[in-house]
């Protein structure tokens, strides 16, 4: 299909739907691919508006739905993952998020949701608000202060229904702050899931000295205070041992540590500036591993940081994040022991903020233990990212908080408690207990099964594992939760994002995409219908190029706007991404080139690629090219040259490199094309090897 310059768009009339912001009738996207239009926030919630209006059962999308965005990811090649919001005859969907997937052209891809029907039910509720709230506040144990509740349609379990979620806020009975949620059947009255939006580390507080480090602090008149500019000023304050009188501290709550010389804390709890120190680490920490890692300014993408509250409450023997005041608090521990402030424990806490701004899973079911197993996962993840002396990096959950830790990442059983294989009823578990499968999971995938320096891992299904890195594993679960899951996944759920998230990195045919494959496997939960594809080996040996099936998009490539993708326009060889040369039907030429340097060693160097011709000329004149080339220095040299004469499907093709041995070079291919008809020139799969 010829690619235009401008979309052509059809209109489309969707009886009822409704798309929350849109001020016109919604268009499909056109199946034939653009220049990719700025891969702004802005244009990738208007192209889900686009795809929900054009393809509403793709949503499960009933005539009285709205749909707003909550959050957007927009890759680096223009692809854009809206995660949006569903609301039922104006009522919240519990249940009934979505992810909308857009090709950078602004065309469907996929849709991620849980929910499985579109939604059919009365909004009239039989049971007051009132009576709601006192079955809630019946439930609740603590001191209450305060009591809301609001009709929403529960889409989480079984069959959708209405309910009054009712929030009861308040003190637990350990200190914690409290955001109970309970979902009552609006019609019968009865009670159903009950959750606490407030997430602790599960422990009693024995902490530690994250040692000598360097914290990022803020002059003022006569000193300096514990408030970090170059990370979204993040603060650390004391809280007196006080507990909110609202159950959440706010902002300015507490007392501003201060001091004149700059020099925070003395090493022991006689200064109480000592654990603050511990505090404000964390956060710079875990601000750097998100941003280096990730490229996320901050919890919520926003560049905002977090505050931390210190010495909260009396000898309150835990810590936590609350997203709604968007702080951490940490408690001093029981008598005699240690403050909670653990540097993976900071790292675990705010990492709930990061669940909370995207994916928003759920605290209870599968869902609940894909929370916290997220929240262990990158707390390990920051921990060894700073590689601190005071504190060696490990898999072990809140190891120098008492003398057991709170959780072994390698086989989770091992704390008596936890899962370290999933089964239907791992979704009962308290979610510290049924975060095990997923704790188990990324060890796997990061370490390997069998003894290691790390520990001793076994696998459910007496398989091995080879692990692939922290980085790599580290990065996979990062595009899985941001980019597939939704508040309702489940472990299979879990599975299917994280297998689609290795395929967008790294290629259907990589190690990566099978460790993934064999490390869900490695905890029972099985297979989905989503599975890594066959891949190409390439000739020769290992391959130089680096991201050789443009599965980072386009990482280590230089090309013209649009070329790398992975838009439905076309197909790929193998995995989700290519490279599209022209295709425009009008005057036009398209580049794409990376630099290797070939071993004077090398036996016997080549250069493969696998290279379809779609075009829409006739005869054999070659109107339109594709060139291979070689450029070294000033010298350009070419390898062969392709044309609309000998169109055809993925081929491959290989050619010699001896010439350049023990050279730098840059591998270059040049697309041009007249302004008659149409060629796409499509390349995958490439690979530089020595022979």
């Amino acid at each position: 299909m010829k690619r235009t310059v401008l979309a052509a768009s059809l209109s489309l009339a969707v009886s009822g739907l409704l798309i929350a912001g849109a001020g016109s009738p919604a268009s499909a996207a056109d199946p034939a691919r653009p220049h990719p239009p700025k891969a702004d926030k802005g244009q990738a919630v208007q192209d889900a508006r686009d795809s929900i209006a054009a393809h509403p059962q793709a949503v499960r999308a009933s005539s009285y739905d709205t749909f707003k965005s909550a959050s957007v990811q927009v890759d680096k090649d223009g692809t854009r993952h809206v995660h949006m919001t569903r609301e039922y005859r104006a009522l919240p969907v519990l249940g009934g998020d979505v992810v909308v997937h857009s090709a950078p052209s602004g065309a469907f891809r996929e849709s991620t949701l849980t929910l499985k029907e579109s939604l059919s039910l009365e909004v009239t509720p039989q049971v007051s608000a009132q009576r709601a709230e006192t079955l809630a506040q019946e439930r609740f144990q603590g001191k209450r202060a305060s009591t809301a509740s609001k009709l929403v349609v529960d889409a989480l379990s079984g069959t959708p229904r209405l309910a009054w979620q009712v929030t009861v806020d308040g003190i637990a009975p350990d200190q914690s702050p409290s955001h109970f949620n309970v979902l009552v059947d609006a019609l019968t009255g009865e009670v159903g899931q009950t959750w606490n939006d407030f997430h602790t580390a599960n422990g009693t507080g024995h902490g530690y000295q994250v040692g000598d480090v360097p914290l990022t602090t803020t002059a003022i008149s006569g000193g300096y205070q514990l408030k970090d500019s170059t990370r979204g000023n993040g603060e650390t304050r004391d809280a007196q041992n006080l507990t909110a009188t609202n159950d959440s501290p706010p902002a300015g709550w507490g007392k501003a540590f201060t001091d004149t010389d700059n020099v925070w804390g003395n090493g022991s709890l006689s200064d109480r500036a000592t654990v603050a120190a511990d505090a404000h680490f964390g956060i710079q920490a875990t601000w750097d591993y998100y941003k280096n890692v990730h490229g996320r300014s901050g919890i919520k993408n926003d560049g905002v940081g977090a505050r931390s509250f210190v010495h909260y409450g009396n000898n309150y023997a835990n810590a936590g994040w609350d997203d709604t005041s968007f702080s951490m608090i940490y408690g001093d521990g029981a008598p005699g022991d240690k403050p909670f402030t653990e540097l993976d424990v900071a790292g675990h806490e705010m990492s709930h903020g990061v669940t909370s701004a995207t994916a928003g899973l759920n605290y209870f079911g599968d869902a609940g233990g894909l929370n916290e197993a997220t929240s262990d996962i990158f707390g390990t993840l920051v921990e060894f990212n700073a590689n601190s002396p005071a504190d060696s990096p490990d898999y072990l959950i809140g190891e120098k908080i008492s003398s057991t830790p709170l959780r072994f990442m390698d086989d989770p059983k091992k704390d008596g408690v936890s899962q370290s294989c999933w089964t239907t009823g791992t979704k009962n578990l308290d979610p510290h207990y049924s975060s095990g499968v997923g704790n188990h999971f990324f060890y796997l995938l990061a370490v390997g099964s069998g003894s290691s320096q790390w520990g001793n891992s076994p696998t459910c299904d007496g398989g091995t594992v080879t692990g692939v890195g922290n980085d790599a594993a580290g990065k996979i679960w990062y595009r899985a939760l941001t980019t597939y899951m939704t508040a309702g996944t489940t472990y299979p759920d879990a599975r299917t994002a994280s297998i689609k998230a290795a395929i967008d990195l790294y290629g259907a045919s990589s190690g990566q995409c099978a460790a993934v494959e064999k490390a869900w496997s490695g905890v029972a939960v099985v297979p989905t219908a989503t599975t890594c594809g066959g891949g190409t080996t390439p000739p020769g040996g290992s391959n130089l190029f680096s991201n050789p099936g443009f599965e980072s998009g386009a990482v280590n490539w230089t090309a013209s706007t649009g070329v790398i993708t992975n838009d439905t326009g076309r197909t790929p060889h193998s995995g989700s991404y290519y490279a599209w040369l022209d295709g425009y039907g009008s005057a036009h030429t398209d580049t794409l080139s990376q630099s290797v340097t070939v071993p004077a060693t090398a036996a016997a160097p080549k250069l493969s690629f696998f290279l379809a011709i779609d075009t829409k000329e006739t005869g054999t004149t070659p109107y339109d090219t594709l060139k291979a080339q070689v450029v070294y220095g000033t010298t350009t040299t070419t390898l062969a040259t392709y044309s609309n004469a000998t169109p055809g499907g993925y081929t491959q093709r290989t050619l010699d490199l001896s010439a350049f041995k023990g050279k730098t070079v840059t591998i270059k291919f040049t697309g041009t094309e007249d302004s008659s008809a149409a060629t796409s020139f499509l390349i995958d799969d490439t690979a530089v090897t020595t022979g």
